[in-house]
């Protein structure tokens, strides 16, 4: 009986430490927002239905594809990834309205592929107080790693870097003398006027003359003849798709074709490099990424886009190639993170992302510590019958 007993005991003992074991580690699975241990949830505030939404749209059905295809597989050590989708319209306001439901309510571990500066700019501050990150925001702005903030990650290169690599570029296999530009006359504007200017400056250069227009301007007749009337010979653009086609055609409508106009990632759509009537062609543009086409991509690029069209009904574009990489960012990160996944150790797998590469061919991502933005590389494009053709790059400035 004493054998009996004390087997009993011994047994008892051993449940009780499993047991405990096993209360602490859902515990500590419980302890961390947004993570059970059997799902993880991130949130994406987007463009679904305003003037944006061929991005959020795109970029939130890339996502979702990629985790959908994980989940299939048993997820990341075990888990599945659950992802919330919120419409902002492209509105401010509904912006941090949707954050605060995903924040607060859903209680999300990871804000990823937000669109929009102000939108992302507004959310900040809440978002970073109640300790989610952020993640690839689908704005190249600089204030999305800048200044550096442990909880903010951005991927690629800035309009900022598109715009001083593309004028150096210009400048260098051109000959081009006389620097000038045309920007919105707002924040995003503002920061492609100071590309203008750092980059006319580093090359001991002038901009020669600048020219403003609104978000909503349909007309740029004078802005066009004021430029052409300063000799201006390069016009760099901050722009966004449709005041990049608008301006470059009526450009070439004046006869003004000893011009180079350069634009960003903003107007790095289909929609600029295939307007009607060729209404486009020779525009330049420096972006972060690469655009790829179906009749031209091979291997894993290929199954992708049969996959997402498969799935979705419709071809993707650039803003699907975006909701790609950030899921296959954030599953690499997961997985470096190891099974007992916290926020903690989520950000120091990102820290530790190097020499990273995505199907597509896009320049390499690194990460670390005091580094967030994964590269300043721009990849520089020109649109050639239709189509954006990489002429140069990486680059830098």
């Amino acid at each position: 009986m004493r054998g009996v007993t004390g087997f009993g005991v011994a047994a008892a003992s051993a449940i009780a430490v499993l047991a405990s074991g096993m209360a602490i580690s859902a515990a500590n699975a419980q302890s961390v927002r947004g993570v059970t241990r059997s799902e993880i949830v991130i949130g994406m505030h987007t463009d679904l239905s305003g003037p944006a939404a061929s991005y959020g749209v795109s970029s939130s059905n890339a996502m979702r594809l990629k985790f959908e295809e994980l989940n299939a597989q048993g997820g990341v050590h075990g888990r599945k990834i659950r992802l919330i989708v919120e419409d902002h319209q492209y509105q401010v306001p509904r912006a941090v309205q949707a954050a605060n439901k995903l924040i607060n309510r859903d209680k999300i571990f990871l804000m990823a592929g937000a669109l929009g500066t102000p939108h992302n700019n507004a959310v900040f501050p809440e978002q970073f107080k109640a300790g989610v990150p952020n993640l690839a925001p689908l704005t190249a702005a600089r204030s999305m790693s800048e200044p550096f903030h442990p909880l903010k990650f951005q991927t690629f290169s800035s309009y900022y870097d598109h715009i001083r690599a593309g004028i150096k570029y210009l400048v260098e296999k051109n000959g081009r003398k006389k620097i000038c530009t045309l920007y919105q006359d707002t924040d995003f504007g503002k920061e492609i006027l100071e590309a203008t200017q750092d980059q006319a400056k580093a090359m001991n250069m002038q901009v020669v003359e600048t020219a403003t227009n609104t978000p909503i301007a349909t007309d740029f007749t004078a802005q066009i003849a004021k430029l052409r009337a300063a000799g201006c010979d390069l016009v760099a653009m901050g722009s966004i798709v449709r005041d990049a086609i608008v301006p470059y055609a009526t450009a070439r409508k004046m006869g003004w074709t000893d011009v180079d106009f350069v634009a960003q990632s903003a107007s790095f759509d289909q929609i600029v490099a295939s307007a009607p009537g060729g209404s486009t062609e020779g525009l330049y543009v420096g972006a972060g990424t690469v655009m790829p086409y179906r009749d031209t991509a091979t291997g894993a690029v290929a199954a992708w886009w049969d996959a997402y069209k498969a799935k979705y009904g419709s071809d993707p574009n650039i803003g699907a190639v975006y909701g790609h990489n950030i899921a296959d960012l954030i599953i690499t990160a997961l997985d470096r993170a190891g099974k007992d996944v916290t926020t903690e150790k989520f950000l120091k797998g990102l820290e530790g992302i190097s020499g990273y590469r995505d199907i597509f061919g896009g320049p390499v991502i690194s990460f670390g510590p005091q580094k967030h933005q994964g590269t300043t590389e721009v990849l520089f494009f020109q649109i050639q019958k239709g189509r954006f053709v990489q002429i140069a790059g990486p680059l830098k400035y």
